[in-house]
């Protein structure tokens, strides 16, 4: 929804901030491998440091420097399909440290904490969004890029993100607002898969 409704916005920030960054002699896949750093330090601020303060912090420099590599890119015409690949990749692994911090934050025994199974149903449902549209082009049901691009859904990776954070900021008021907006996040993603999945019927070639 907001990637669809706000991509010009999007890309106008990320040409900004590839203007102010390209300076800095770092390749655009460079840039994207580097996302991966904080988002590791975040991990361990949530799992092991029960910090969750850090943990903000970090995963939100990540989200930063995941935005610096396609500005980079598309200021210095290096985009290319291994920047893409690379960049979607990094952006998977970055949120399953951010899904995987939360489910051990401050759950002392995570076996039989309702909260570890809910973030696990989140984690999936975030795997089996991205896929249902990955499966479509591969298996060729839809080539039109253009038709690939529309599948969206109620919740995307932008909102998911968002309402994430949301929920962790909120933490620091009352834990439950945590628990609530990824029970919140888990059910629009479940959501989304059904959405993508008719999508694909009805627009299959």
């Amino acid at each position: 929804m907001i990637k669809g409704n706000f991509s010009g916005f999007a890309e106008r920030v990320g040409i900004k901030l590839g203007l102010i960054f390209s300076k800095i002699p770092l390749t655009p896949n460079q840039w994207t491998v580097l996302s991966i750093v904080p988002a590791i330090f975040g991990f361990v601020s949530l799992a092991y440091w029960r910090r969750m303060d850090y943990a903000i912090a970090l995963f939100a420099a990540s989200a930063l420097i995941d935005g610096i590599d396609g500005g980079v890119a598309r200021v210095t015409g290096s985009v290319s399909t291994l920047g893409a690949y690379l960049d979607g990749m990094i952006d998977r692994i970055v949120e399953a440290l951010l899904l995987f911090g939360l489910m051990f934050y401050g759950i002392p025994d995570y076996l039989v904490q309702g909260y570890f199974w809910i973030a696990l149903l989140l984690f999936a449902g975030t795997g089996i969004t991205s896929y249902a549209r990955a499966y479509a082009d591969h298996r060729k049901v839809i080539t039109d890029e253009k038709k690939l691009g529309k599948m969206g859904g109620i919740l995307e990776r932008a909102e998911r993100l968002i309402l994430v954070f949301l929920g962790m900021a909120a933490s620091f008021l009352n834990p439950l607002y945590l628990t609530q907006a990824i029970a919140l996040a888990s059910a629009l993603a479940v959501i989304t898969v059904f959405q993508r999945m008719w999508f694909v019927a009805r627009n299959a070639e």
